[in-house]
């Protein structure tokens, strides 16, 4: 049976690698939408190939590009954020959600109301806004489904199992390309060597997250969400084969890990063809040749980030959006050149003291904010600058 696809994001490495999965079973797939921020040459390109009923464009300075490239196509075109909701709105069996940053919330929640299963790959949303979208889904019946290859992993190692069952949840990390270099070598790293993960192709923005663990941070709040075990049932482990992407540990001290190629068409193929199974064209996992797969503890001394996103979920309220907030600035003023690799994490820090505002209770006063964490952490770079 052809199943109906919204892919928002899809000019991006998630939204590329579902394309790649949906090309190789045309017949399963019917896309709907397709939405991309401002790679509009990309845009129409898949326009032209998957033939959905619209493509938006975030960017509207790029619309009228969009609509002279889809001219005669038989394709609807639009932009702007508000094109972006209209289109989480449409039919769909399933929303791909890969927008990255809180730019995919609000097509993501106006899904999740419709009652659209939403493959989940926007991880910022959940963080800023986890219990609103929790609370949507359940309002709804749309389920969640993650993507992130750790929350895949777990919501696999729970087909079968009860929640309340589970004594721990393991997420996994890499520990990203500076895992063993000393807090005073960070201070020189570079974006290019920030962005050169070793193990995993990924977009510059959370490859920088994973080097700084922020990622893992945010997977941990996100895991908070998903799999409501509580907070202190939920640990990080290093290990930097990546090849298990999560455990977990039920109360008779089974424990259950899944394992895989670090290919992310793999948890999106889960996502994909929930309940059942799909083929992929990724690499089998070759044991006999990984030979030896290591573990250890995360160094918060070194790495603080987990430690500063356990404390912000633990203490809720508006402190998860702040955080989110202040790490999109400060990860995009590290590629800009104009902070250090250390300040992402400090900028963060200083963003989530220097204010405590109420908790949230709708999307607009998470996009409140939004808004002032960005501008105080903008501030805060700025500072860095000039001293």
């Amino acid at each position: 049976m052809t199943r109906r696809l919204s892919l928002f994001g899809a000019t991006g490495s998630v939204g590329q690698s579902t394309l790649d999965l949906v090309r190789r079973d045309r017949e399963a797939w019917r896309v709907g939408v397709l939405t991309a921020n401002c790679d509009v040459q990309e845009l129409a390109r898949l326009a032209i190939e998957f033939r959905p009923d619209v493509a938006v464009v975030a960017d509207e300075s790029c619309y009228g590009y969009l609509k002279a490239a889809l001219a005669g196509q038989g394709i609807e075109c639009a932009a702007g954020a508000a094109a972006l909701v209209e289109a989480a709105e449409r039919r769909a069996d399933l929303v791909m959600a890969a927008i990255v940053g809180t730019a995919g919330l609000a097509p993501t929640m106006t899904a999740l109301a419709a009652g659209h299963d939403v493959a989940l790959a926007n991880k910022e949303a959940l963080v800023s806004a986890g219990e609103l979208m929790t609370a949507a889904a359940r309002a709804s019946g749309a389920t969640i489904l993650p993507v992130d290859s750790e929350h895949n992993a777990i919501f696999q190692c729970l087909a079968g199992g009860r929640i309340d069952q589970v004594r721990r949840i393991i997420l996994t990390a890499s520990g990203g390309p500076f895992r063993t270099m000393s807090a005073a070598d960070m201070a020189a790293v570079t974006p290019a060597q920030a962005v050169a993960h070793p193990n995993w192709s990924m977009g510059a923005k959370i490859s920088v997250d994973s080097a700084t663990m922020m990622n893992k941070g945010l997977e941990l709040i996100e895991a908070h969400h998903l799999f409501p075990v509580g907070l202190d049932r939920i640990e990080i482990l290093v290990h930097p084969q990546s090849v298990i992407h999560s455990l977990v540990e039920y109360i008779d001290c089974s424990t259950l890990a899944q394992l895989g190629s670090p290919d992310m068409r793999i948890p999106i193929a889960s996502a994909l063809a929930w309940p059942q199974r799909m083929a992929t064209p990724c690499a089998p996992l070759d044991l006999a040749a990984i030979s030896r797969l290591d573990f250890e503890a995360p160094d918060e001394e070194r790495f603080p980030a987990t430690a500063l996103c356990r404390a912000a979920i633990a203490a809720g309220g508006a402190r998860p959006a702040q955080l989110n907030a202040a790490n999109e600035v400060a990860v995009a003023a590290f590629l800009a050149g104009r902070i250090s690799f250390p300040a992402i994490v400090d900028t963060v820090r200083r963003v989530v003291d220097a204010a405590e505002p109420a908790a949230p209770s709708s999307l607009q006063d998470i996009f409140s904010v939004d808004t002032a964490s960005r501008a105080a952490a903008l501030r805060f770079v700025e500072q860095y600058e000039h001293a």
